[in-house]
């Protein structure tokens, strides 16, 4: 669950806070949110209850009158104080495994946000079949567990009863959002949905962006109210869902009216686009695709000296780039790569591919990788030989695939081949003077201002966008007119767009 107040300064416990995917939930969040479900109903249901922030902000807003029955899989939580309390029950059930047997009219959760490659493979089938039998169709099983706490919840949900979620951006962003959101969208009624501005995130320490979605069990509308918030702490989102939505004159809330098709199909986390639709986008100038997945960046991504030492032939490297931050700017060059590699930084791919013949030194170090079990790992082990490498052709931009830069697309002067830190952009054009002109409206503010549109969005503003969004990412038209970006024509040559 996105629950955080005070994370722990140990790696080690932070990595088990994220195995278990609890992050403390802050009280001016949680009271909002009981606020929304307490309304006509006699007992709240938390099916993640943790230390217990919903019970403390059902107290904190006077509802004594309200029953708080909370479920959690960590039983040494359950043992807090706050729990000593006559108007709660609380127990050591596993949600997702062992639900209860009735239906509610009023759930609140900040679920456990477990990402999917944290989950064990017979959880994943378990969720699988969970998903099929709610919602009558599985979802990618890049969905964290997260969204079958969501799916559970709403199909334990009474007619007319309400719920409040808290759940990370990709609940409205990841490849399984279409199919999540058109089954709620059809069966439930979206009230409304909260997001909240990099200064004001409920998360500061947790590298997601939060949003609270509060649905009704009743028929569906054909508009949402879409809130942003834009200061912690402020009391006005709680007399917001007080005032039952009707109050909108909020200093630190932004609130409109939206049509839920629209909103869901721009995706329940971005803003309403300024224009309805565009006219260009970047697959009319330039080809995306993912940087090189090694499978293993410690043995294939070497510093200068791992190469000296193992006195591997210059054949069986290629210069590389690897992490979006040792691109401090927004070209990269040999000099900047030298640097890195000065910083004893990995700058070179190991990559043996077309070699028939192999040096003793590089037999030598395919051993090492053997005794490492490189080859059982799963993306190695697909390939034969193991050792294959990916090959990209070096790319005349890069961008940076997940990053808080403003400046997100990289003139790569340095001809390296990125791994899968960056994205690699091909111009169809491969004049130089036009791959300048790309680059530099790829970086103007005002196309750079569209990213959200098709990106996952990330705590203190970092945006992840994929090879295939990131082709689709619209280019303002007054840009493509400044910059003449031209578009290639048959037998090479290059004709204007109309105006």
């Amino acid at each position: 669950m996105i629950r955080h107040q005070c994370l722990p300064a140990g790696w080690s416990e932070r990595e088990a806070l994220r195995d278990k995917g609890q992050f403390w939930t802050p009280g001016w969040i949680a009271e909002a949110m009981v606020a929304y479900v307490a309304k006509d109903t006699d007992l709240i249901f938390d099916p993640a209850a943790g230390r217990g922030a919903f019970l403390e902000a059902l107290l904190k807003i006077g509802r004594q009158d309200v029953l708080y029955f909370g479920t959690d899989t960590d039983k040494d939580l359950l043992t807090d104080k706050i729990y000593n309390n006559k108007c709660c029950l609380v127990e050591e059930r596993d949600f997702i495994k062992h639900p209860p047997l009735n239906k509610f009219r009023a759930i609140v959760a900040n679920p456990p946000y477990i990402r999917h490659h944290r989950i064990d493979n017979d959880t994943k089938l378990l969720l699988k079949r969970l998903s099929v039998r709610i919602i009558g169709h599985s979802i990618d099983g890049r969905a964290g567990y997260h969204i079958f706490f969501l799916i559970q919840a709403l199909n334990l949900l009474e007619k007319n009863g309400r719920l409040a979620f808290i759940m990370p951006a990709d609940t409205c962003e990841g490849t399984f959002a279409g199919k999540l959101w058109k089954w709620i969208s059809e069966k439930f009624c979206i009230e409304a949905v909260i997001t909240f501005e990099s200064m004001a995130t409920p998360f500061p320490s947790v590298d997601t962006n939060a949003i609270i979605f509060m649905i009704k069990n009743s028929r569906p509308v054909e508009n949402i109210l879409w809130v942003k918030s834009n200061e912690a702490h402020s009391t006005d989102l709680l007399k917001f869902v007080s005032s039952d939505f009707k109050t909108h004159m909020f200093d630190s809330l932004e609130i409109v009216s939206r049509n839920l098709g629209v909103a869901i199909a721009t995706g329940l986390t971005r803003p309403q686009q300024a224009q309805s639709g565009f006219t260009f986008r970047l697959n009319a100038f330039a080809t995306v695709m993912r940087g090189i997945a090694t499978g293993s960046n410690e043995f294939f991504f070497l510093t200068a000296r791992q190469v000296k030492e193992l006195a591997i032939p210059a054949e069986f490297i290629k210069r590389a780039i690897g992490r979006t931050r040792d691109v401090t700017g927004d070209i990269l060059t040999v000099a900047d790569v030298n640097n890195l590699e000065d910083k004893d930084r990995p700058t070179y791919l190991f990559s043996i591919n077309g070699h028939s013949e192999l040096p003793d030194s590089v037999s030598r170090y395919l051993e090492i990788g053997q005794l490492m079990g490189l080859s059982d790992r799963p993306l190695i082990k697909q390939r034969s030989p193991w050792y294959k490498m990916e090959t990209r052709e070096v790319p005349p931009l890069l961008f940076a695939y997940l990053g808080r830069r403003n400046t997100r697309f990289i003139l790569n002067e340095a001809g390296v081949v990125p791994l899968t830190g960056f994205l690699c952009v091909y111009p169809l054009c491969k004049d130089k003077a036009y791959t300048i002109k790309l680059w530099e409206a790829l970086n103007h503010p005002d196309t750079l201002s569209n990213l959200p549109l098709v990106g996952k969005s990330y705590g203190s503003g970092a945006i992840k966008v994929e090879p295939g969004n990131l082709s689709v990412l619209p280019i303002p038209q007054h840009i493509v007119k400044q910059y003449e970006l031209k578009r290639p024509a048959a037998g090479g040559q290059l004709s204007l767009f109309p105006d």
